[in-house]
């Protein structure tokens, strides 16, 4: 803890990942309007103001409240994806370093060399519209195109730990496989694991923020700030503040989980603190 609060920069990537989570739990109590149904006709596309804080979209629906709103499916994006992928990629990734031969080196490996051939946002589209679109379905091929990496770096862990003193010695007074691979492998593979993890949650809702965008995400009325960056983009022009807000949530929330990154990187990795 005292590595970490050191990192001025890791320490504000927490507070905006904190402030994150408590938008996201309080919304219904912070936000002044209902985010779908309450649609000021009169008032569209209106500047801030006293009733409208962030100002009003294109049906008149409050900015403020869509943004708070916003942050729950952003960070549920978040979770899923990444949940995902560490619960798929990771037992197969320590599975198939664990034990190599050729189903590692010929089956699993291949497939994710296969799998990482492609840009992770491309192949999260080309998922997502297989599966026919839908915020859980989108978050699902996220966390399938995520799934990858996490498979790599939990294998390349398991094959730098299965011959070490201890795990060796456990296994010479008759420990089985699985309970080596959960008592002693994961673990001691956890730190790279959820510093991969925390950076993945900055680039899952850089992927939900997108695919929302082009219609593959949250629905068209939902508060995602995807959606909103679509909306606004039609009026650029007469009513920037549209794109504004949403683009800069994204910003900072992105550059929270970045920057937490790396103070939990430097936490594990004692080389790195100075």
């Amino acid at each position: 803890m005292r590595r970490f609060a050191g990192n001025r920069l890791a320490v504000l990537g927490a507070a905006i990942i904190l402030l994150l989570v408590l938008i996201a739990i309080f919304a219904p109590l912070l936000a002044t309007h209902d985010p779908i149904f309450d649609q000021d006709y009169g008032n569209l596309l209106a500047g801030p103001d006293t009733t409208h804080w962030m100002g009003t979209d294109d049906l008149g629906r409050d900015i403020f409240s869509r943004m708070l709103y916003g942050a729950r499916i952003s960070l549920q994006a978040a979770m899923i994806a990444v949940g995902l992928a560490f619960c798929v990629g990771v037992p197969v990734g320590i599975a198939s370093g664990y034990f190599r031969g050729f189903w590692d080196e010929w089956v699993v490996m291949r497939i994710v060399d296969a799998l990482q051939a492609f840009p992770p946002l491309i192949l999260a589209l080309a998922l997502a519209a297989a599966l026919g679109g839908g915020f859980y379905n989108a978050m699902a091929a996220v966390g399938i195109g995520f799934a990858p990496a996490f498979i790599r770096l939990a294998r390349g862990q398991a094959m730098s730990i299965r011959n070490l003193d201890y795990v060796m010695a456990a296994r010479s007074v008759g420990a089985g496989h699985i309970r080596i691979m959960w008592r002693y492998v994961l673990p001691n593979a956890m730190a790279p694991l959820v510093i991969q993890a925390t950076f993945a949650m900055g680039s899952a809702i850089i992927a939900e923020a997108g695919l929302s965008y082009l219609g593959l995400g949250a629905r068209a009325e939902d508060p995602s700030w995807g959606s909103m960056l679509h909306i606004a983009q039609g009026y650029l022009n007469t009513n920037p503040t549209l794109a504004l807000w949403p683009g800069v949530a994204i910003f900072a929330v992105v550059l929270g989980f970045n920057l937490l990154g790396d103070g939990i990187r430097e936490v594990f990795d004692p080389k790195l603190y100075r």
